[in-house]
């Protein structure tokens, strides 16, 4: 979420490259956590499968964890994020 964040919200980014870094972002996820978690990025595409198998036990994680990921990472580029320059005349 920081990369999209940067991209999407932030006037200096280089628009240009935004659906490339989201594509990136999108790749090393699914690359990197797909063989542990199944890269589930959506927490509706995890309510299905486990609606369909009746397996609740892990689903929690799965709604939790993107809603706090996200929250963090809001708060982070809050931070981080530099100011504006002003214009000086």
């Amino acid at each position: 979420m920081l990369a999209i964040y940067g991209v999407a919200t932030d006037s200096r980014a280089i628009n240009e490259l935004s659906g490339v870094t989201v594509g990136a972002t999108v790749l090393v996820n699914v690359l990197l956590a797909g063989p542990i978690t199944g890269a589930s990025m959506n927490p509706a595409r995890s309510i299905g499968p486990a609606l369909v198998s009746m397996e609740f036990d892990c689903l929690w994680i799965y709604i939790v964890a993107p809603i706090l990921g996200t929250t963090t990472a809001t708060v982070i580029y809050s931070l981080v994020r530099l100011p504006l320059p002003e214009n000086r005349l």
